[in-house]
């Protein structure tokens, strides 16, 4: 039976409508149009009073290494998937890539294994896989193993692009890497994205020119911008078309260098992410000492970050809620481009445009029913809704 969702604010395009209903039925959106309009052409159709409320498209976390107490490295099964999608569902998370972490070619395996898997069995809310690293450069590190570094070759390149079901999405170090290589990826359906990089300009755009279309956490592990060395930074600045990963934490990146990059190329070009790791709707302790391991090293989380004991930040203790909230209030957006940043930047950076971060007829009916302070109320992935605990 289609579902009417009326008597809230419905986001559709950049503008926030309050005459308009939703039609949902057979885990896609049918209709958007005016209540009036939507109770003659579906009578049939279950009422839901949205009480004033906020509908906006489900986000998508294209870089997600944990939460719920786990870690995707850890245990790169169906259980931890399942795990990780449930615990930032709460927090509007409707799409996410599990994300793994430099590893060895063996758990890169198993990962993909453990992801198709998990498309398979409809585990909710599963695109596809996030590889971030092992191809970067040890001087990019970041909180990386360099242990795990190795060089792309042709067994890597197949076992990266083996994956058929859902979206593969690589990070790696253009110059770690040749052009020829990452045209391979891409033309074996990878998306590639350049971080944990030393890169040059010129490197940057050749890579760009090869097949790259996205920056891995902007800002972060990445060569700067220089008064005579554009870098990394300055490459994807320059550039219009590909997508930028930001953590708008207020850990990763001060606001005001945000702002600025805001000022040099298209809203729609940059994405939200969590870069998330397994404190998020995690169990706590309670004891004031939170904590977690990545690949043997201890990882102290407080206020809000998450550092290693040399004081390195090792992912976030950030969620997709937080991070549009961070959006609009701390980098002075409005929140109809924040939410765009959560949902239609990231589908269309994974080619999912016409699919998926939108409300529109034909669309998944990934959607957020949002309270005035922006918490999720309910949450609705294929259709399927699920109140927030």
């Amino acid at each position: 039976m289609p579902t009417l969702l009326h008597n809230g604010r419905v986001l559709v395009s950049d503008a926030f409508h309050d005459d308009l209903a939703v039609v949902v039925d057979d885990g896609r959106i049918v209709a958007a149009a005016p209540t009036s309009v939507l109770r003659i052409a579906f009578p049939e159709a279950e009422s839901r009073d949205l009480n004033g409320d906020l509908l906006v498209p489900g986000y998508i976390d294209t870089q997600v290494n944990g939460g719920g107490g786990v870690l995707f490295n850890d245990a790169p099964t169906v259980e931890t998937i399942t795990r990780i999608g449930a615990a930032h569902r709460r927090f509007g998370t409707t799409g996410f890539l599990p994300t793994l972490i430099s590893d060895d070619l063996a758990v890169i395996d198993r990962a993909i294994d453990a992801v198709e898997q998990a498309m398979l069995e409809g585990v909710p809310g599963v695109l596809g896989i996030h590889i971030e690293g092992p191809f970067l450069n040890i001087a990019r590190k970041g909180i990386h193993d360099p242990t795990k570094f190795r060089t792309l070759d042709d067994e890597a390149v197949r076992l990266l692009t083996r994956m058929k079901t859902g979206r593969t999405l690589i990070t790696l170090a253009p110059e770690m890497t040749t052009p020829d290589r990452i045209a391979a990826l891409v033309q074996g359906g990878a998306v590639v994205a350049a971080g944990h990089t030393d890169a040059d300009y010129a490197t940057s755009r050749a890579a760009l020119d090869a097949g790259v279309t996205g920056f891995t956490h902007l800002f972060n592990a990445m060569s700067p911008l220089a008064s005579r060395e554009p870098g990394v930074v300055g490459a994807a600045l320059e550039n219009v078309s590909a997508w930028a990963g930001i953590i708008v934490d207020g850990h990763h990146v001060d606001p005001v260098v945000l702002k600025l990059a805001l000022r040099c190329r298209p809203a729609d070009r940059f994405m939200l992410v969590t870069d998330a790791m397994p404190s998020v709707n995690a169990p706590h302790l309670g004891d004031g000492d939170e904590h977690f391991y990545l690949q043997g090293r201890r990882i102290s989380v407080k206020d809000g970050a998450c550092l290693d004991e040399r004081g390195v930040l090792a992912g976030s203790d950030l969620d997709m809620a937080a991070a549009v909230r961070n959006t609009r209030d701390l980098l002075g957006l409005d929140l109809a481009t924040a939410v765009m940043m959560a949902s239609a930047a990231p589908a269309a950076f994974l080619g999912l445009e016409r699919q998926r971060g939108q409300i529109a007829p034909g669309y998944a009916a990934d959607l957020l029913i949002l309270n005035n302070d922006l918490a999720v109320v309910e949450s609705w992935i294929d259709g399927v809704p699920a109140p927030t605990p």
